[in-house]
């Protein structure tokens, strides 16, 4: 399980993740100098640190790296839920209380998701009885 990003992190992860392309330490800076003021040489500590952690993978482009995201924010974001909810020592009461804090829209997301992951990956259920109750197979 990742640890969580932290706030320098996830600004950088975000754009490596939103742009969906390898990106290169100055295209981030520039992006991130429009909300804030920060070096060129933070930055590229910062994706050093990405790569030395394992979120993103470089390549040498000329003199510069080009660094893409080796998962998504939506993997990111599950292991992060699936290692809060395995720190409880009571999981279901642990999923009732999530629940009970999701929006109605969120509520319906997970309703959506649950039906995908039923349809993609249906458990195995015995065989419907027949007729008679008696679950034999006609010969």
């Amino acid at each position: 399980m990742p640890r969580p990003l932290g706030d320098l992190e996830d600004a950088v992860m975000t754009r490596v993740w939103q742009w969906n392309r390898p990106v290169t330490v100055r295209e981030v800076l520039e992006d991130l100098q429009q909300q804030r003021s920060i070096a060129y040489t933070t930055v590229m500590t910062v994706m050093d640190n990405l790569h030395q952690k394992g979120w993103v993978r470089r390549e040498v482009e000329g003199r510069a790296y080009r660094y893409t995201a080796v998962s998504t924010r939506a993997a990111y974001a599950a292991a992060l839920m699936n290692e809060a909810w395995a720190q409880s020592d009571n999981p279901a009461a642990a999923l009732i209380a999530f629940f009970g804090m999701m929006s109605h829209d969120q509520r319906e997301a997970l309703n959506d998701a649950i039906r995908i992951v039923q349809r993609d990956n249906p458990i195995a259920t015995p065989p419907e009885q027949g007729a008679e109750g008696t679950g034999a197979q006609e010969r």
